[in-house]
C-alpha cells in the first residue's frame, strides 16, 4: 500500500507507525490496544483501517519494520564507512553503547515476541535487516582487503556472517542478562577475528 499512497497519506501512515512504537515502548504490546493508537496520533478509526486494514497484526508488522530502520539508523555513520581499524572500532563502541542504554529493553524484540518469529511477515522483517546489516558489515570487510589490512584469502561475506553472529548473540545475552559484557567480547572478538 505504502507505493500507492500520496506524500500526505505516506506522512500520515508513518505518523501512525511512530505513534503506535512511541505507545509500544510506554505500555508494552499486549497492553497496547488500536484505541490507544488512535488517540495518541489523533487519528479516526476510518484512518487508522484506511492504512491498515487488517488491523493490529499488520500494524505491528509496520512497527517492526520501523524498529529494524532503527536498528540500522542507530549505527550510522560509522556502519557505512568501515574503511580502517579506528572506524571498525567507532561502529564497535556505537553499537555498544546502543544496546547498553536500551539495557533488557530492545523495542524490535518486544514487538517481534508478539508478532511471533515464524510468521512470514515477522521472518521478512528480521530477514531484510540482517541482509542489510551483513551487507554492510561486507563492504567494510572488503574495504580493509583493499587496502591489504586483511588477507585476500578471507571470505568477506562469511566472516561478516559469523561476525554478525556473535553480535546478536550478545545482545540476546544482554536482554536476558542485563550484562553488556557478552556484547562487548562478541565485538572484540570477532573485530579480533577479522585482524587475524
Amino acid at each position: 500500500m505504502t507505493g500507492t499512497l500520496t506524500r500526505k497519506g505516506a506522512a500520515t501512515r508513518q505518523r501512525i507507525v511512530e505513534g503506535a512504537a512511541a505507545v509500544i515502548q510506554q505500555r508494552g504490546v499486549l497492553a497496547t490496544t488500536l484505541d490507544d493508537v488512535r488517540e495518541h496520533t489523533g487519528t479516526s478509526k476510518s484512518q487508522l483501517f484506511h492504512y491498515f486494514p487488517d488491523g493490529k497484526e499488520q500494524l505491528l508488522l509496520a512497527v517492526a519494520r520501523f524498529e529494524a530502520e532503527r536498528v540500522i539508523t542507530a549505527q550510522q555513520p560509522q556502519l557505512g564507512r568501515l574503511h580502517t581499524w579506528a572506524d571498525w572500532q567507532a561502529w564497535r563502541d556505537t553499537v555498544l553503547r546502543h544496546y547498553t542504554e536500551r539495557g533488557q529493553h530492545c523495542p524490535l524484540n518486544v514487538v517481534m515476541s508478539q508478532i511471533g518469529r515464524n510468521t512470514p511477515g515477522a521472518q521478512a522483517v528480521v530477514t531484510q535487516l540482517m541482509d542489510r546489516w551483513q551487507a554492510e558489515l561486507t563492504a567494510g570487510i572488503r574495504h580493509l582487503q583493499s587496502a591489504g589490512e586483511i588477507p585476500s584469502s578471507k571470505d568477506p561475506s562469511r566472516a561478516a556472517t559469523a561476525l554478525l553472529a556473535g553480535l546478536q548473540g550478545g545482545v540476546l545475552m544482554l536482554l536476558s542478562t542485563g550484562d553488556p559484557g557478552y556484547l562487548e567480547a562478541a565485538l572484540d572478538v570477532g573485530i579480533e577475528n577479522l585482524r587475524g
